[in-house]
Formats: structure tokens, C-alpha cells, sequence
């Protein structure tokens, strides 16, 4: 039988994905779902692993059986992940020794400012392109590893470490392959993405043994087969690639200077620089675009914490709106958000401020204030966050792209891509696929196959949808900004005092 589509697997920080693409990159079909948050403690996110396991083998299921196709069609599997959680398993039976912390979790922040107290933030910064944060896995291992003593057993290898590619290929791959891509490996603080290798001098520093590491390959690459047990027949697992570095694949972005961002639970700024590794001046984190065949390609990336879990708060935290589609309607039934500003920094602020203690701030509100423009103030702050990194990202690289790609859930809300338009005062350009991240791992995937031969193939997979274009007069758009940047100092002194 003709093996006709590719899958991906699409692990995210609230849900688990599968979808079907043909090789042309249509979608046959999709299955989705939730799992539980868990908050022991202010600040501190984890997840259970076994419901990402589960979670994650049933849609896949799912989306086979709705594409209704057999199994033996699938001519791969990639595998896109929620980047930076970390989890740690026993090597012989695969259970963890403790939930999965993470990305968002921020109980490592006095481990981090230790860190940059001993002076190792320039060191970190020139080998990994990433800025001491607690964001990053190193210090969720050295937290695992200490709180729970298990030092002698990691330096044994009798433990694992891995980010939820890792952990997903070790339990869905039979051969049990302990590997991660260089794109996750790039997101740890401890992967030298000039050399391409686990970085001893930066593994010391976090006391975390090389014996628990996975071994590092290209993003585009069969590891094995997937278990018979889940659809019946060894399909190749042929891609693991962090999640917005699949998007920007998914996005086409593959020339210098070419930008995409993503709208999931948080948002996620990438910009190719080209096979050169370089460091940002504005507070951006350099990181591995994607590796093929030995070859890195490398990026600058801006993130924001809180993006559509902003729009999830306002629905689940203050009941404000019932569902993510209805704050668009809201949004757009006052002209404005009547001078009210919401800094979401509930867990902090990423690039460029990179503020480990800010803390939601919502400011401007009079008398007048209602639940529309507190809506509508918490859509525009998405968009306000992501024009901080994209005018980063142009000084940077020296250069005003002439658009951005966008992609992601939050990217179906018009209201919020015009407003982005406008507040940015470029072209935002929305695909005909939105799901660009499980795109990206199916597209590398089929890479790895031979279902496309060459960069060229797969450039003709990506179809711009809508376009939209700046309208806001240029005095409006100065006073936005003004009014935004002020709301975020006012987040920054929070942190001021809370230090």
C-alpha cells in the first residue's frame, strides 16, 4: 500500500495533538486533548507524565481513525514538543521520578541568580545564546536531582534525563531511544550550540552528570520505529523539533531575515539569521533554528510567558468571557480600551525585559472601566508583547522585515492580528494552515523519508491565507505605545520591590 500522509505528533503545555497531513500539506484530520495543570505552590507548574504519554497516544489514534486511513499509509511520524519541561525517568522501567516541571514553572529562580551572582552569565550566554533564567531546563534538573537525592543514581545512568521529545520517543519508539534534537538540546543552558555538543563546563556549573543526557541528532532523522502496540504497524519516527522551531519550518522561513510568530499558551517570536551563530544585543536569545545533516541553522527568538493563557485567564481565573472565540466579539464592541494596560506578567516577563519577579499589573482604569476594555486591554497586551520583540529583533539584525508570518490558535482572532498590524506597522501574513507548528514536524519528517528531496519541495507546501495591513495613524499608534510602555515599568517596579 502507498505510504500517502505523515503525522505529527503536537505535545503542548495544555494539550496533546495529532494531526494527518498529506504530503501536500492539506489536513485529513486532527484529535486533541486537554490534561490537567498542577500548581503545588505560587509559581510552580507541573504536569503528570503519564497524562502527556496518554494524552498523546490517544490522539494520535484518534486522528488515524478520523482521517480513516490505515496505519500503513503513514509513511512517518514527527514529533513537535512543548520546549524546556523537563523530566527525569528510571532507565530500566521508564517511570519518572517525579511530575514533569514546566516551562513556565519559575521555583529555580534563586538557583538561577545564584547563577549570575558567581558571574557565569556571559559564560552561559556565548556558549548557549541564552540569557541565566529559570525558564531553561538546567536548574529543573539540578532541582530534581537535589530535592529528591537521587545525584549517585544519575551519575550511575541509571536515571534519564529528557524534554518531552525525549521522553515521548523513549516510551512510543520500541527500540526505547534516549535522544533529543539539537533544537531541545539548544533550550536546556547546557547544549554549546557552536559546538554542537553537551557542554562539560556548563554541566558543572548545574552539578548535573553527563551519564543522565540524551544523545543530541538532527532535527530531520529516522530514530526508530513506533511501537506496534499503538497502531498495529512500525511506522518510522522520523523528526523531534521544539515546537516554534517547527513552526518557523512550518512557516517557510528559511531565508535570513524571515520572521514567524506563534499564538499558542505563550508566544514565540523566531527570526532566521542564517547559518552564522551571533549573539543579540537586545536581550534575545540566540537558539538553534534547526540541524540538517549535520549543519545547524540558527535564530533569534523573543518569549512571551503569557499569550492565549492570558485569554484563558480571563475565561477560567475572572469568568469574563465563556470561551477564547468570544473575546474577539467582546473586544470589538468598545472603540478602545478606555486607557487601561494589562502587563500579564503572572509568571515574570521574557525577552527583552527578562524580569523573573514582575507580576501582573492591570493600570490606567477609571470609574468608566468595564469588563469589555479589560477584554479588549488583554488582547492588546498579546500584541503589544510581541511588537517589544519584533523591533528587538529589527535592530538586531539590522534590518525592518517587511512582514511577519503568524500562526497558532490566538492567530485566528482577527481583531488581535489587525491590532497587531497596526501596532507593529507591518504586513501580518496568516497561512492556510494554521497548525504551522505540527506542519513543520510532519514537513521534517517527510524530509527524513525522502517524501520531499529538497527545500524546494517543501517551500511549496506553505500558502499565505490573509493578509493585513497597518491602519492606525501613526500619533495614535506613538500614544499606544507610550501608554504601554509606561504600564510595563509600572510591572518592572513591582519587581523592584518585591527584590
Amino acid at each position: 500500500m502507498n505510504k500517502r500522509y505523515i503525522v505529527a505528533l503536537d505535545q503542548g503545555t495544555t494539550s496533546s495533538r495529532a494531526v494527518v497531513f498529506t504530503p501536500e500539506g492539506r489536513v485529513m484530520a486532527s484529535a486533541q486533548q486537554e490534561f490537567k495543570q498542577h500548581y503545588p505552590k505560587p509559581g510552580w507548574v507541573e504536569h503528570d507524565p503519564e497524562d502527556i504519554l496518554f494524552s498523546q497516544t490517544e490522539s494520535l489514534r484518534a486522528a488515524v481513525r478520523k482521517a480513516g486511513i490505515s496505519a500503513s499509509e503513514i509513511a512517518a511520524i514527527g514529533i513537535t514538543n512543548q520546549r524546556e519541561t523537563t523530566l527525569v525517568w528510571d532507565r530500566k522501567t521508564g517511570k519518572c521520578v517525579y511530575n514533569a516541571i514546566v516551562w513556565q514553572c519559575r521555583r529555580t529562580a534563586d538557583l538561577v541568580e545564584k547563577i549570575k551572582q558567581a558571574g557565569h552569565t556571559e559564560t552561559i550566554r556565548s556558549k548557549t545564546g541564552l540569557v541565566p533564567d529559570a525558564y531553561f531546563s538546567a536548574t529543573k534538573i539540578q532541582w530534581i536531582l537535589e530535592h529528591l537525592n537521587l545525584q549517585d543514581r544519575a551519575q550511575n545512568g541509571e536515571l534519564c534525563f529528557g524534554t518531552v521529545d525525549s521522553f515521548l520517543a523513549w516510551h512510543l519508539v520500541k527500540s526505547h531511544p534516549h535522544v533529543t534534537d539539537a533544537t531541545n538540546a539548544s533550550r536546556t543552558m547546557l547544549f554549546n550550540i557552536n559546538t554542537q555538543a553537551w557542554d562539560d563546563e556548563l554541566l558543572g556549573l548545574f552539578n548535573i552528570p553527563k551519564a543522565i543526557l540524551p544523545q543530541v541528532v538532527d532535527t530531520s532523522r529516522v530514530i526508530g520505529f513506533l511501537d506496534e502496540d499503538i497502531l498495529g504497524v512500525p511506522i518510522p519516527v522520523a523528526a523531534l523539533v521544539g515546537d516554534q522551531h517547527a513552526a518557523l519550518f512550518g512557516q517557510a522561513c528559511f531565508e535570513k531575515g524571515m520572521a514567524k510568530n506563534t499564538y499558542g499558551t505563550g508566544c514565540f517570536m523566531l527570526m532566521n539569521i542564517g547559518e552564522e551563530f551571533r549573539l543579540s544585543n537586545s536581550n534575545l536569545i540566540t537558539t538553534t533554528a534547526w540541524r540538517l545533516q549535520g549543519k545547524p541553522t540558527y535564530a533569534f527568538e523573543g518569549s512571551i510567558f503569557m499569550g492565549g493563557a492570558t485569554i484563558q485567564w480571563l475565561r477560567d481565573e475572572l469568568k469574563l468571557i465563556t470561551s477564547a472565540m468570544e473575546s474577539e466579539e467582546v473586544a470589538k464592541s468598545v472603540p478602545d480600551s478606555g486607557g487601561a494596560y494589562l502587563v500579564p506578567a503572572f509568571t515574570g516577563l521574557g525577552a527583552p525585559y527578562w524580569s523573573m519577579y514582575a507580576r501582573g499589573t492591570l493600570v490606567g482604569m477609571t470609574r468608566g472601566t468595564n469588563r469589555a476594555h479589560i477584554v479588549r486591554a488583554a488582547l492588546e497586551s498579546i500584541a503589544y508583547q510581541s511588537r517589544d520583540l519584533f523591533d528587538a529583533m529589527a535592530k538586531d539584525s539590522g534590518k525592518m522585515p517587511e512582514n511577519m508570518r503568524v500562526d497558532g490558535g490566538a492567530s485566528a482572532n482577527k481583531f488581535l492580528m489587525q491590532f497587531q498590524s497596526d501596532i507593529m506597522g507591518v504586513q501580518i501574513i496568516r497561512p492556510e494552515v494554521l497548525e504551522t507548528t505540527a506542519l513543520g514536524a510532519a514537513l521534517f519528517a517527510g524530509l527524513a523519508v525522502g517524501v520531499y528531496d529538497n527545500m524546494h519541495d517543501i517551500s511549496r507546501v506553505w500558502n499565505a491565507q490573509d493578509e493585513f495591513i497597518p491602519s492606525m495613524a501613526e500619533i495614535d499608534r506613538q500614544k499606544a505605545l507610550s501608554g504601554w510602555d509606561r504600564a510595563v515599568r509600572a510591572a518592572l517596579y513591582w519587581a523592584e520591590e518585591k527584590e
